[in-house]
């Protein structure tokens, strides 16, 4: 069992940046897949990025390549999503999610456990 709570999210200006953090308890972190999901209101929950176990394989959704940036801390049980020249269509609820795999996957039915959520919202 893994237990996931975000942190960081927040009001920020077209063009900022945030910092996003995924602390995670349980069982061993660095044997997990992670990924951040995000959903908007009266949206479906998609896919942000997503990173390997060991941090050495990430894959981005082509909204945020070249602006977000997953990253891991294994020794601190720790995922972060670092995000910059966030627009407005950024603003959602952002999810940080564990897969009990070394395969990483975009899927939303492929994570085995979710964070509540941290709200993220770019003022134009």
């Amino acid at each position: 069992q893994v237990q996931l709570e975000e942190s960081g999210g927040g009001l920020v200006l077209a063009g900022g940046s945030l910092r996003l953090s995924c602390a995670a308890s349980g069982r061993a972190f660095s044997n997990y897949g992670m990924a951040w999901f995000r959903q908007a209101p009266g949206k479906e929950r998609d896919f942000v990025a997503a990173i390997s176990w060991s941090g050495s394989s990430t894959v981005y959704a082509d909204s945020v390549k070249g602006r977000f940036s997953i990253s891991r801390d294994n020794a601190k049980n720790t995922m972060y999503l670092q995000m910059h020249s966030l627009k407005p269509e950024d603003t959602a609820l952002y999810y940080c999610a564990a897969r009990r795999s070394v395969v990483i996957t975009r899927r939303t039915g492929d994570y085995d456990y979710w964070g509540q959520g941290t709200q993220v919202t770019v003022s134009s």
